[in-house]
């Protein structure tokens, strides 16, 4: 039996990706939040229609703290042994900014925190919920509104893209994000082996996308380019569905087209 992964999923993209699952697809869903769970829980499923409310569980996760990381692992792996379900669509996906446009403007403890949060912490992640993904053996049916294998799928950005770079600045953000798509493409090579054509890695970009990450250059951005986390979620579920095995390891944007490391 197949299920969704999203952490976090309290605001922004997360927030939208949860309930884009919740009403395209009939797998249960479990999704994260660093408090509040139960609060989390009621608005994601709040205005929601004909969804059954018990696909939905929302755990306690904070990425840069690796004990509730394991915790939250440890109880997916009672609510969906290995043995008989597998991790079909994961989104890990926390976010940090702290934006520099000159070197001297680089702050260790902002800089270290956009490497924890951006970098490290999705690793964790990766770390304790790999095993979930289905193994070269194992027998994939179709799932309405899921990708046709597992999908593994990283927050990248375009300004993590170094042969992109035309700009400067960003310095620890672009670093800690072009560390991202490295980390996409190391995963995928390790899902080669030992889950063959049943698993993918890969990361994407979302666009410009208005949530409390990006508050501050909203107006810097072309109306019809600014996106809502709801139309973001619904590029993302569709692109992680159409880049195949030929895509696997690569780092998309929302309109499916390649973003070159």
């Amino acid at each position: 039996m197949a299920w969704c992964f999203v952490s976090p999923a309290s605001r922004g993209i997360g927030f939208a990706l949860t309930r884009h699952l919740l009403q395209t697809t009939k797998a249960p869903i479990l999704a994260t939040s660093r408090s509040n769970t139960e609060d989390v829980r009621n608005s994601l499923l709040d205005g929601l229609k004909n969804v059954d409310v018990d696909r939905l569980t929302v755990l306690e996760l904070d990425c840069v703290d690796e004990f509730t990381i394991s915790t939250a692992a440890d109880q997916a792996r009672q609510m969906f042994p290995p043995e008989t379900h597998h991790l079909r669509l994961a989104y890990a996906i926390p976010g940090v900014l702290h934006p520099e446009r000159s070197p001297g403007q680089i702050d260790s403890h902002h800089a270290l925190e956009s490497f924890k949060v951006n970098t490290i912490g999705p690793l964790l992640i990766l770390k304790h919920f790999c095993d979930f993904l289905p193994r070269k053996n194992a027998v994939l049916e179709g799932e309405v509104g899921l990708p046709e294998r597992a999908v593994y799928a990283s927050m990248g950005a375009s300004v993590g893209s170094t042969s992109n770079n035309i700009m400067g600045g960003w310095y620890s953000y672009r670093a800690s994000k072009a560390g991202v798509t490295s980390l996409a493409k190391s995963f995928d090579l390790y899902l080669q082996g030992v889950s063959g054509d049943n698993a993918i890695s890969i990361a994407q970009h979302p666009g410009s996308v208005k949530t409390e990450l990006s508050r501050d250059y909203w107006d810097r951005v072309e109306e019809d380019k600014l996106f809502s986390p709801e139309l973001a979620a619904e590029k993302l579920v569709g692109v992680a569905g159409s880049v195949g095995l030929n895509g696997r390891g690569k780092f998309w944007d929302w309109r499916g087209e390649e973003v070159k490391p």
